[in-house]
């Protein structure tokens, strides 16, 4: 294929199709507000509707058009899934620590879907269930070990599919065999995000798009804080960074914590639906097994295929990102070697220095950040989390407090390593498999 891209190839995110950016001018800035929050994401509207429906007076500022950053742009997974495997979390740490944080990860999953079916918000949010594809025997071992851990410990559901049967689950014969886990689900991340602010607004809070937060200073009215905006000074009581990704050097303690990368995304063209249907019969989101994934999905609202992979590949011409990604769709898909791409897009996510998410309060800020792919259902549930801490609710505990959030010496923002650390993921999942080869 000398062209993999339509004739009307986006390079924007294919969520915005039918969720487009809107502007959402604010006004002008009121002289204080009971929170002002930095960042329209799911934790930052999550967050800004609690409150503003407890009757507080909320700002969110976004440097951006609300929705430009990772909300509508992610793959739309629900999962209860971290970097950090149960079972390994508890042999370092203890069962109990290791219970208590895969609970909090249950708990985010089904709530996030409890609270779009109560707000009722047109998202495409279903239980499709998860395949994870083994990369190699020893994947698959490892990932048998896991889940079965977690089965036993909270109930947790799965099966596990030799090679010999995968393809009743993906058109695929590269990978060595995997494993369902039959209820995790997925949504539209455009219209979840598009829903989420529609509430919000309509709750009272005031969003400032395209307003960039310079600085915030205690020494507010009493003990809040002075924000200074592009668009003026104002005064807050508490203060909610929300930025993830797109966290900027002027919040130099939030800056120095979260690893920001690039994610790639791409759709097809719109398939036949036989075909469609062959490469992913049960219409699960799919994932591979490796530390630096690669994931599919079928488009909830047409007959496109979505996937990604390559992260923080350091790729930003387009046409190069999409001749990649083509190259890994047709690798786990022969059967859509010819079928072109419609939209390639990237995103920033954010990593931590412990691949673990983190939420709290320093200085008095508050803050909740470092998903490590969880973005969805995390994002969610820390706005709920820390609003419900805000309006002095003991139901605003969680696990994910309790751990300090760690950064390295010298560390401000800047990931000139992401490299290296990509190069490590991809020799570790080697190592791994050449270890079950040599068994």
């Amino acid at each position: 294929m000398t062209d993999p891209l339509t004739s009307d190839f986006k390079h924007a995110p294919y969520w915005w199709d039918a969720a487009p950016l809107t502007g959402s001018p604010g006004g002008a800035l009121a002289p204080s507000y009971d929170v002002a929050v930095i960042g329209s994401g799911y934790t930052g509207l999550r967050a800004a509707l609690t409150l503003a429906r407890a009757g507080r007076g909320v700002a969110v500022f976004d440097k951006e058009k609300p929705g430009f950053g990772a909300s509508r742009r992610n793959a739309g997974f629900l999962g209860r899934t971290l970097k950090h495997a149960y079972v390994d979390l508890k042999a370092a740490k203890g069962a109990a620590y290791a219970l208590s944080i895969y609970r909090d990860l249950s708990m985010a999953y089904e709530s996030t879907l409890a609270f779009i079916e109560a707000e009722g918000i047109d998202c495409h949010a279903v239980r499709c269930g998860r395949l994870i594809a083994a990369t190699s025997a020893a994947h698959y071992a490892g990932l048998e070990r896991e889940l079965e851990g977690m089965r036993t410990d909270l109930g947790l559901p799965y099966a596990m599919l030799p090679r010999a049967r995968l393809r009743e689950e993906m058109a695929s014969d590269l990978y060595d065999g995997g494993a369902v886990i039959p209820d995790l689900g997925s949504l539209h991340p455009g219209l979840y995000h598009r829903g989420l602010m529609t509430r919000a607004l309509e709750a009272g809070v005031t969003i400032f798009g395209e307003c960039d937060v310079t600085a915030v200073e205690r020494g507010g009215q009493g003990d809040g804080f002075r924000v200074t905006t592009s668009a003026g000074r104002t005064r807050a009581r508490d203060v909610l960074v929300a930025t993830n990704g797109y966290t900027p050097k002027s919040l130099p303690w939030h800056a120095r914590r979260v690893i920001p990368f690039t994610g790639y995304m791409a759709a097809t063209e719109p398939l036949p639906p036989d075909l469609l249907a062959k490469q992913l019969p049960h219409r699960r989101t799919v994932i591979d097994s490796n530390l630096d994934i690669d994931f599919f999905r079928p488009a909830p609202d047409s007959s496109r295929l979505l996937f990604g992979g390559a992260t923080a590949n350091g790729l930003e011409d387009p046409a190069a990102i999409a001749a990649l990604l083509h190259g890994r769709l047709r690798r786990a898909l022969p059967d859509l070697a010819d079928v072109r791409l419609s939209h390639v897009w990237t995103g920033q996510c954010a990593g931590t220095f412990d691949m673990m998410p983190h939420v709290g309060r320093h200085d008095g800020v508050w803050y909740g950040m470092g998903y490590n792919f969880a973005g969805v259902p995390m994002g969610s549930f820390f706005g709920l989390k820390i609003a419900q801490k805000i309006l002095g609710s003991p139901d605003g505990a969680t696990a994910f407090e309790t751990a300090a959030f760690p950064t390295v010496p010298l560390y401000r923002g800047d990931p000139w390593f992401l490299p290296l650390a990509m190069r490590w993921f991809a020799w570790k999942d080697a190592r791994l498999a050449r270890r079950g080869d040599r068994r």
